[in-house]
């Protein structure tokens, strides 16, 4: 350091006055602290990449640190940065380079190589930095505790990262000096200076060393594991020491020192930081929550460089109000802000997931269904976890809120003058911003009032739910099947087995646009020659879902019914009724009706009174006992060897109309099973060793490639299990539906994808196709990029009208399987 600490003697004109005068300014060493950061970032953008979230990481760790710098030179009296400091402030810089790339290797395949360079830089430069000072004589205070901060930064990042991938207990190393920090709010004791000693150096340098080889996994991993056991063993020691050095001296006379010399100024001083860094944060939380987006892949640095007018208002209204007034506005507005923020949240949620906003009319109701996929997916701990989470930030975000714009107008009430200026000259700049339509990125304008078009949308999307109800009222009123004569509903497809096979997830993107595309269009293919082979044809098209990324019962319900069923309220309000669902009109014509749903493990009333299904077979009446595929606990060609046993292996029986619902390709596309032998199927136990070969969800989420080649694998696994099924089982009186029910989600399609799937009917009598040849759809299993495109809920009519007219073909099977 350039100087040594001094203690204020207690004068006002002393060092201590001059400290308030020099707190809040930014010196050279913090500045040019965070424009480094900010080139460190832009070159690892452009060498390896970085996400949204990788840079928020960086320059908020940037921001704080260079913060602390500031304070801490400020606090001791320090005119600049020592020659040791400024390599210190360099190891800090490269250690928030490695936050960067740890936060980002959460997303997408980590950086390791680019990321041990920083760290072996840092590492390097924890020698010099400390020759350096002893060199220069500038060892001080401040630069020993900055130096220490900076080692304890690091070690936390890394520990992170190794947590990740070797072991979680990892990361107590890297907690170990915070949680010593904390203890000393509650313990003053803990505060004392402790003595310096060279081994604790030693030992913070034994943990970078080991959890850098850990990182790079350099060594073999029971090798790692010993390594990190004795360097967490030597923390625990050193800590220990410490700890115990500090408890013997618990009772005596403190040091002097600045804060116990004069315990008001140390208790002033530590309430200007608290309210310096509480004011920021609230002016930081209100200004994220008005520019920032409603969609995650628009969270880019360039979003926060925005002015927003609402918050613009918010500061002229705080000018001008009283006291009453602006608190009554504050709490008002910090409300709204803070229901705002968790539509943006909810919102950033169903973009990804269903590539539309939310809607808090029609989606209300899917809290239940979120969390039962949860729990299916990861186990209901993790579920649980998840909603505890949930609640605790919603409840933080409606009480920090209001917090946050009630201190913000509150300073800028009481600097009256000073903000009145500053909200002058930004109304100035938000005005031309505004006529030039200048952009702070591609697409973001500088003059923001997206806040404010996001709460005008949903008081109009509220508006918008009412009609939307009465506009589906209507609609579900007029059906034309509803009375048609029994005798000639369904005529055409007389004696037939029915299968309407919904695979999950079989989109579009599935056999066009994707990388993996060429092996599922090879498949569906193959599967043609296949059941030609058979003596089998197929013809295909495609149809528009109402529904992207999940709620598969929305698309069902659209093709089941014949209406646009596109959100929650429209499902309820139809299942309340008495439609006519191709389920209904099937049990009317004489067929039994079944539903193989094997997700399914609670009652389901709504099966029978509104579908019409005979039987609804769970996941407790499959008589499976083998493992859970991810969210599938069946797999999908077990659940066709139970429809086979169950219904269709029955003798003098009636034709059945079966929908099954095929989940194999459900969300998250790991813990694949594979095609077994038909014979060896048993009770399922046979899965048993293909699940515990099968790569696990943290294998294939660990690249957005990967995730892409497993959900293509998933479909392609179920559509073979299709083939197959039909190759083994099917004869002349077997028509097979087979159809998508949804895309899947953005990570997969990418934004703007189309709602499209494929679907396809297959039969060994011509007849059955004959029927629908005038509706131009494409021979094969695979529809082309230019096959017919249909709305899913014109499928019902269009199905009922092809097969519902007289006369009534001759029957291929006895009359006898006809009756009811």
């Amino acid at each position: 350091m350039a100087a040594m600490p001094r203690v204020w003697d207690g004068s006002p004109t002393g060092l201590g006055a001059r400290r308030y005068q020099r707190v809040a300014t930014l010196g050279p060493g913090p500045s040019v602290g965070l424009t480094a950061l900010v080139a460190l970032l832009a070159i690892l953008a452009m060498a390896v990449g970085l996400s949204t979230f990788g840079w928020v990481v960086g320059l908020t760790c940037g921001v704080v640190i260079n913060v602390a710098v500031a304070r801490g030179l400020a606090l001791t009296g320090a005119d600049a940065l020592g020659p040791a400091d400024w390599v210190t402030l360099t190891r800090a810089t490269f250690a928030c380079g490695v936050a960067a790339l740890v936060a980002d290797s959460f997303l997408r395949q980590p950086a390791v190589t680019t990321l041990l360079v920083l760290t072996v830089a840092a590492l390097l430069l924890d020698a010099v930095d400390g020759w350096l000072a002893r060199r220069t004589h500038t060892v001080s205070t401040f630069g020993a505790r900055f130096d220490g901060e900076t080692d304890a930064f690091l070690i936390l990042v890394l520990s992170v990262y190794v947590a990740s991938s070797v072991a979680a207990w990892v990361l107590a190393i890297g907690a170990a000096r915070y949680v010593f920090a904390v203890a000393g709010w509650g313990l003053p004791w803990l505060r004392r200076q402790l003595p310096r000693r060279y081994w604790r150096k030693v030992v913070a340098a034994t943990q970078g060393v080991v959890l850098a080889l850990a990182a790079a996994a350099l060594l073999p991993l029971a090798l790692t594991y010993a390594a990190l056991a004795v360097a967490a063993a030597l923390l625990a020691e050193s800590f220990g020491r410490d700890v115990w050095w500090l408890w013997r001296r618990r009772r005596a006379s403190p040091a002097a020192t600045a804060e116990t010399a004069d315990p008001a100024g140390g208790r002033r001083r530590r309430r200007a930081v608290v309210v310096t860094v509480t004011n920021i944060l609230a002016l930081l939380v209100v200004w994220f929550v008005l520019v920032a987006p409603n969609q995650a892949f628009d969270l880019t640095p360039a979003t926060f460089l925005r002015i927003p007018l609402e918050g613009l208002v918010l500061a002229g209204l705080a000018l001008v109000l009283p006291a009453w007034g602006r608190r009554t506005m504050a709490a008002v507005v910090g409300v709204l802000l803070g229901l705002l923020t968790i539509v943006k949240i909810l919102d950033m949620g169903f973009f990804a997931a269903f590539d539309r906003p939310f809607n808090l009319v029609t989606d209300r109701g899917y809290l239940g269904s979120g969390v039962s996929l949860v729990r299916d997916s990861v186990g209901p701990l993790a579920a649980t976890v998840a909603v505890v989470a949930a609640v605790v930030l919603v409840v933080a975000i409606l009480v920090c809120m209001p917090l946050s714009v009630g201190r913000l107008t509150a300073l800028v009430a009481r600097h009256r003058s000073l903000s009145a200026r500053a909200v002058t000259v930004l109304v100035v700049i938000w005005v031309v911003c505004a006529v030039s339509g200048v952009q702070a990125g591609q697409g973001e304008p500088v003059a923001s009032m997206s806040s404010g078009r996001l709460a005008v949308g949903q008081v109009q999307a509220i508006t918008a739910g009412v009609h939307d109800q009465e506009r589906f009222d209507a609609a579900v009123a007029v059906d034309r099947f509803r009375r048609a004569p029994q005798r000639e509903l369904l005529a055409g497809l007389g004696g037939k087995d029915v299968l309407v096979a919904f695979v999950e997830s079989y989109g579009r993107i599935a056999i066009e646009g994707s990388p993996s595309s060429p092996q599922a269009r090879a498949l569906l293919d193959a599967g043609t020659r296949r059941l030609e082979a058979a003596g089998y044809s197929s013809r295909s098209a495609f149809l528009t879902s109402p529904t992207f990324g999940g709620l598969s019962w929305l698309a069902h319900a659209t093709l089941q019914s014949g209406l646009w069923v596109d959100n929650q309220r429209r499902y309820d309000r139809l299942l309340s009724g008495t439609r006519m669902t191709l389920t209904r009109a099937f049990s009317r014509a004489g067929w039994r009706t079944v539903a193989f749903m094997p997700q399914n493990d609670e009652k389901w009333p709504e099966g029978q009174a509104f579908y019409d299904f005979d039987k609804i077979y769970a996941r407790g009446d499959i008589d499976y006992v083998g493992p859970s595929f991810g969210f599938a606990a069946v797999p999908d060609q077990y659940v066709l060897s139970a429809l086979q046993r169950a219904e269709l292996g029955q003798r003098d029986r009636n034709p059945v109309m079966a929908e099954i619902d095929l989940v194999s390709s459900h969300v998250p596309w790991a813990r694949l099973p594979r095609m077994i032998d038909w014979k060896r199927l048993g009770d399922g136990s046979v899965y048993e060793r293909i699940h515990s070969r099968a790569d696990s969800k943290e294998e294939v989420w660990s690249d957005p490639a990967r995730i892409e080649a497993a959900y293509v694998d998933s479909i392609t696994y179920s559509l073979r299990a299709l083939i197959s099924f039909v190759e083994k089982y099917g004869d002349e009186d077997l028509v097979l539906i087979l159809l998508g029910d949804h895309q899947p989600a953005t990570i997969v399609t990418g934004h703007g994808a189309s709602h499209d799937v494929p679907i396809t009917v297959i039969a060994q009598d011509s007849t059955v196709l004959d029927r629908i040849s005038g509706w131009g759809w494409q021979d094969g299993m695979r529809p082309g990029s230019r096959a017919p495109v249909w709305r899913m809920d014109a499928f019902r009519d269009r199905l009922l009208a092809a097969y519902s007219v007289r006369p009534a073909p001759v029957l291929s099977r006895p009359p006898s399987r006809l009756q009811p």
